[in-house]
Parts: C-alpha cells; sequence; structure tokens
C-alpha cells in the first residue's frame, strides 16, 4: 500500500530521521513503538505531508509509483483525507470547536467528492454509526465539547475514514482514555482494518496495546528503525538490546514503602456531594441537575499511597477539584489534618496539599523562567529569603541540575517537564499530593524513571500520594489501596492486590478485563 524508503529528515540542521524503511499492507496494522523523540511522529508527518517550516525530507514514500515527497501542496492535499487519512493524539485539539461533528465529517465529502450538502450528512451520518456514535443520543448538531474524550475520538475517525483510505495513521489514539474507552477504540480499528481493507499505522509507547492488535511491529529509536517483524515473533525474541530496554521499563516496578499500620488519617472525605445544574431541556422547564459525586466517603492516611480508577466520567475530576478545595461540595465534608477544606480556606491549610496534572506543559507559564515557576507556590506560605536555594534543592531532588532554573519550559521534555511539575508541588513541603494522570502521557521508559522519583520522595519526605490514573499497571506499581469510583460513588475500596486480583465489582472486573496485556509466555 505504502513504501517508506530510506526516509530521512533534517530540522535545523539537525537529523531526526535516518533511513528509515516500512511497508505497510493492505489489511494489516504496524505499531510504531519508541521512547518520546525517537522520530515516531515525525515518520507520520513525513508520510502524510505535514512536516513542520524548515525540515528537509530525503528519500521516498511511495504510493502508486508516485513520491510522495516529491510532490507538490494542491497534490498532497488531494490524497490527504481520500488516500491517507490521520488520528490525532488529541481529539479536543485536532477538531473545530465552531463546527458541529456532522459538519466536519462532511467536510471531507464535499471537499474531495463534491457532494451537496444533503448527500454529505448523510455519509456523514452512516460514518459516526459505524464508528459507534448513532442516532438519536448523537445527532449530527452536536459540538466537540458536548461530547467525551471518547466520544471525541470516534469523531476523529470518523473524519479520517470518511473516504475510506488506503491508509490510516493513529498517532497514540487511545493515550488519555480510560481502559475501557480504549478497548472499545482498539476495537473499532481492528473492524475498520478487516472490514475496509486499510493499511493501519498505529503509533503509541504501550507495547501491550501493540501486543493484542498488531499484525507487525517496527521499533524505533533516534530516528531509525533498529528492531521490526511479525508481532510475536518480535516479543519473544527481543534481538535489539533497545528493544529489551522497552520491555525492561514497561514491566518495572518501583520499590515501595508501605504507611505505618495505624497512621491517622490525614484527607477524609465524608458523604461528599456534588451537583451541577444543567441547561433547560426546553422553555420554562426546571433545570436538570447531574449528580458527579454522589456520597463518597475515603480516607488517606498519613504516608498512604492510594490510587483512585474509574472510566472516564465516573466522577474522579470532579472528586478532585473538591479536595483540591476549587470546587463547593451541596453535602458532606472533606477535611485536612482534621480542618475542614473548601474553596474558601485559609493559604495555610491550602499548602499542605498539592497538584502534579496529567500535562505538565499545559500547567505552566510559558513566559516564565522555571525559577519562577517552581517557586509559584510560595504565594501560599510568604517567600522566603533563600526561595532560590530551595528552588535549586527541589530541582535536585527529582533529578535535575540547578542550571535549569534559568530556562524556559518549553527547552525540557516531557519527562523532564513532570519533574519540574513534581518540584514545584514540593517546594512547600506539603503532607498530601494529588497525581492526576500525572504519567499517562510518558513513553515507558519515563514513566519508569518518574514511578522511582515517586517512591523514593515518597519514602524520603513521607509524603501520602492520592494517585488518580486510568492505567491500572502504574496503579499496581506505586499505590498501597486502591479505591474504584462509579456514577459518582466508590464501589470498591481494598489494597492493591486484593482488588486488582480478585475484582469483586461489575465496574472493577470489567476495568481489569479492559486492561491489555502482554501475553506471560512472549515474554517468558
Amino acid at each position: 500500500m505504502i513504501g517508506v524508503n530510506g526516509l530521512s529528515v533534517r530540522l535545523g540542521g539537525r537529523a531526526v530521521l535516518a533511513d528509515v524503511d516500512l511497508s505497510l499492507r493492505p489489511g494489516t496494522i504496524t505499531g510504531l513503538v519508541g521512547e518520546s523523540g525517537s522520530g515516531k511522529s515525525m515518520t507520520a508527518l513525513a508520510i502524510i505531508g505535514l512536516l513542520p517550516d524548515g525540515a528537509k525530507a530525503s528519500g521516498a514514500v511511495m504510493l502508486d509509483g508516485r513520491n510522495l515527497l516529491d510532490l507538490p501542496e494542491p497534490a498532497l492535499n488531494d490524497l490527504r483525507g481520500r488516500r491517507i487519512g490521520m488520528i490525532f493524539q488529541e481529539p479536543m485539539t485536532a477538531l473545530n470547536p465552531l463546527m458541529t461533528i456532522g459538519d466536519q465529517v462532511a467536510e471531507v465529502l464535499v471537499r474531495h467528492r463534491g457532494l451537496d450538502r444533503a448527500q454529505a450528512a448523510a455519509r456523514a451520518r452512516d460514518r459516526l454509526d459505524r464508528v459507534g456514535l448513532p442516532l438519536p443520543r448523537f445527532p449530527l448538531g452536536l459540538y466537540p465539547h458536548q461530547l467525551s474524550g471518547g466520544q471525541r475520538q470516534r469523531v476523529a475517525i470518523a473524519m479520517a475514514i470518511a473516504l475510506a483510505p488506503d491508509l490510516l495513521i493513529a498517532d497514540e489514539p487511545t493515550t488519555a482514555l480510560d481502559v475501557t474507552t480504549q478497548a472499545q477504540i482498539l476495537d473499532l480499528l481492528r473492524g475498520l482494518v478487516r472490514d475496509e481493507g486499510m493499511a493501519l499505522l498505529l503509533i503509541t509507547h504501550d507495547l501491550a496495546v501493540v501486543a493484542g492488535i498488531a499484525d507487525r511491529v517496527a521499533v524505533m529509536q533516534a530516528g531509525r528503525i533498529v528492531d521490526e517483524g511479525p508481532t510475536e515473533a518480535l516479543f519473544r525474541a527481543r534481538t535489539h538490546p533497545y528493544t529489551r530496554a522497552l520491555f525492561a521499563a514497561a514491566a518495572h516496578q518501583p520499590d515501595r514503602v508501605q504507611a505505618a499500620a495505624g497512621a491517622a488519617p490525614i484527607l477524609r472525605v465524608t458523604g461528599a456531594v456534588r451537583d451541577y445544574t444543567l441547561p433547560r431541556r426546553a422553555p420554562f422547564a426546571p433545570h436538570p441537575v447531574l449528580r458527579a459525586v454522589d456520597g463518597v466517603s475515603l480516607t488517606v492516611a498519613d504516608g498512604e499511597a492510594v490510587g483512585l480508577v474509574g472510566e472516564s466520567g465516573c466522577g474522579k475530576s470532579t472528586l478532585t477539584r473538591a479536595i483540591l478545595g476549587l470546587d463547593r461540595l451541596q453535602a458532606g465534608r472533606i477535611e485536612l489534618d482534621g480542618e475542614p477544606i473548601s474553596d474558601r480556606m485559609p493559604a495555610r491549610l491550602r499548602a499542605r496539599v498539592q497538584v502534579v496534572f496529567q500535562d505538565p506543559h499545559g500547567s505552566f507559564d510559558r513566559r516564565w523562567r522555571v525559577d519562577r515557576l517552581v517557586a509559584e507556590p510560595f504565594h501560599l506560605t510568604g517567600r522566603p529569603h533563600d526561595w532560590r536555594d530551595r528552588v535549586a534543592d527541589a530541582l535536585d531532588q527529582v533529578g535535575l541540575s540547578p542550571d535549569a532554573m534559568a530556562r524556559h519550559i518549553h527547552e525540557f521534555s516531557g519527562g523532564q517537564r513532570q519533574r519540574i511539575a513534581i518540584a514545584r508541588a514540593l517546594i512547600i513541603r506539603p503532607r498530601l499530593i494529588v497525581l492526576d494522570e500525572a504519567v499517562s502521557a510518558l513513553d515507558v521508559q519515563v514513566r519508569a524513571q518518574v514511578l522511582d522519583l515517586l517512591a523514593r520522595l515518597r519514602a524520603s519526605h513521607g509524603l501520602a500520594w492520592l494517585f488518580i490514573s486510568h492505567d491500572l499497571s502504574v496503579v499496581r506499581a506505586i499505590a498501597d489501596r486502591v479505591l474504584v469510583m462509579d456514577r459518582g460513588r466508590i464501589v470498591e475500596d481494598g489494597t492493591t492486590a486484593q482488588v486488582l486480583s480478585d475484582p469483586r465489582h461489575p465496574t472493577t472486573r470489567r476495568l481489569v478485563a479492559a486492561t491489555p496485556v502482554i501475553p506471560p509466555d512472549w515474554v517468558a
């Protein structure tokens, strides 16, 4: 279908791809794996002709006897969407917030097939049905913000497959999704390849996802393909040292200290209720109410690591906002060290709980240098005279040189940015740190490093963690205890081994069953 031969790319005088060879065949799925910065996404952008300004490509990307690297932009525009479709990692930024989902899918059909509005709308309806967004729940007039993350990703897939392209490129399409939604999206992609005969290039850092869906795997390191072959054969052999390193990182378990038996709770949530008022469905009708958190009670002991898991929309984020004092409860109580948490709590109390977000790049002001970013929490306690020394010490604790203080956040890799986010959370010595999907966007090697860092900091500082994640393998590695949330309630609570090895609630069993795993005999 597509032959990539000797593809090389230089950007700013630096080689980012070197002699990449790939053969993407009809009806097959090829997984492309490697750490962040290895060149996976750059390979995809080169194939579809979307390299950044200043990039120089050489070699060949052959389709029907034509080298796509030699085609002018109008010819590439004719191929994109029609012969090659692409699904990007973050659908909220890939979709137009001002256009309905029906218009966005129909746009591809109007542009390439010249269909009129009614014909394009009918075809868009068919494609949305195909990806699991049927009527009456998902009319064409919905906007992206009215959908969940998994539903938005389905819209992006519907756009990419609207014209049944020969090649579909999926760049980390499930990274931000919970495990059940991820399983649904992967089943959808597998069915599209089977039913429509397209080739799929799946870019991911999750080896378990690749094991469950890909026919072949290519392993990329520093812009080169260093290992390639049928999935099972490559997983069993692991002949290249870098492939072995990826597998070791994926299976890595950090050293963990257990919380002291009988430790007093540092966080106590009792009967928490949080309602949201929704728009009226008809004029003068009462506003419907959504109960996002429904009578939740939980505790986190001093020095304990607790995992909070659940499907998208179960109420994890709303509960987290309430714990951080950012959302007001309609009923119930949240206490930190025995004092009530609210949206009006004093800075002295707010300083005892800090947070690390999923996307550190989005949670930092890119105009500030690292020293100011890490020192930001001092506005809660007052900036001490030796604040620069404390920033340097916090950076050293997370494995970064104090020289980083003078640089901007865009100068760091994803893993380094997450370390800076952890340093910011540590700087005022909180009692509890909330980690909201803090490692889900990281590749397996960086994730292993960050998990080791969290384990060390917990041991040295006596910190308590509330670790929110959809990745059960990460929760298994770091949490002493697991809480499972469904429809605003905690439906299961127990030790990590007990909950994940012998799940009792249907929601927990569904999460465990949907979690991708590498067959044990492949890596024995």
